[in-house]
């Protein structure tokens, strides 16, 4: 079979995320004709290649992931400085999707070499696709963190953003993610948790937020990979003046923290918007 010659450069390479036969024709394409395969994770895109039949004819795949970065960067420049096609592909999906490859693209485009993006699999746009949540705005915001104060204080900064929000999470941690969910944005808002995508025991659990904590710790076992995407903010009638009655009574017995954490989850407001309301109802007292 005659194989296209592929255009000089480094070409990012979107890999499945789940099943095998999610990658394009173009994918396959620059398996078989690039000069230099590098990988996150060499033995993934081995067993990829092999699964459909591509040689490695005498190359080798050099591993590129955060670990060695700064040491494997110059050496792909040189494959580039030399006029060879390189090809790097991460894990699963679309490189530079939470993926590494950030760095390397950056120092390629930095000495002029050209990149080009092969298209393919990606989790943020599976999962949006069976959500069935609003997808003509959203926002994807990678990994909340691994600490209850780190996912607070970014939920707090898009807890207002009129848009679907799109986190990634691991499986032992998607319950404490979605209670610290609820308490900054509300245990009303609607989410879809979308775990092991394209794979065999795919699934997408939708609901409030509330009922999404409720289904999981009802469960012997949560794994796979995860997805949560939040729906917009529900629009609701609500006045300041219902806040500031209902915080004033809470105050007379709760610590400000508390009533304001109260009330956001009650009202399904922002806990900043709540606790900056208790501030200035203490501060006329």
């Amino acid at each position: 079979m005659i194989t296209k010659r592929l255009d000089a450069g480094l070409h990012i390479l979107a890999t499945p995320i789940g099943t095998a036969n999610d990658i394009t024709l173009r994918a396959l394409q620059v398996l078989r004709s690039a000069d230099v395969l590098a990988a996150e994770d060499t033995r993934v895109l081995r067993k990829l290649m092999d699964i459909h039949g591509i040689d490695l004819d005498g190359r080798r795949i050099l591993p590129y992931h955060d670990h060695n970065g700064d040491g494997m960067r110059p050496k792909i420049m040189e494959h580039l400085a030399d006029g060879k096609t390189v090809a790097y592909a991460s894990d699963a999906g679309t490189p530079l999707i939470a993926d590494p490859g950030f760095s390397l693209t950056k120092e390629a485009i930095a000495q002029g070499f050209r990149v080009h993006a092969a298209p393919g699999a990606s989790a943020i746009l599976t999962a949006l696709c069976l959500a069935g949540q609003p997808t003509d705005n959203f926002f994807f915001g990678g990994f909340l963190g691994s600490k209850a104060s780190q996912r607070i204080k970014n939920l707090e900064k898009v807890a207002g953003l009129g848009a679907t929000l799109v986190y990634y999470e691991s499986p032992k941690r998607t319950v404490a993610a979605l209670k610290d969910m609820k308490t900054v944005l509300g245990g009303d808002r609607q989410v879809s948790v979308c775990r092991e995508l394209t794979k065999r025991f795919e699934e997408v659990i939708r609901g409030t937020i509330a009922e999404a904590i409720e289904e999981i710790e009802n469960r012997n076992s949560f794994k796979g990979e995860v997805v949560i995407v939040l729906g917009p903010p529900i629009k609701r009638e609500i006045s300041d003046a219902d806040i500031h009655d209902a915080l004033s009574v809470l105050l007379q017995e709760y610590r400000i923290k508390d009533a304001a954490s109260q009330i956001a989850e009650q009202f399904g407001i922002p806990r900043k918007r709540a606790y900056e309301m208790a501030l200035k109802i203490k501060d006329g007292d």
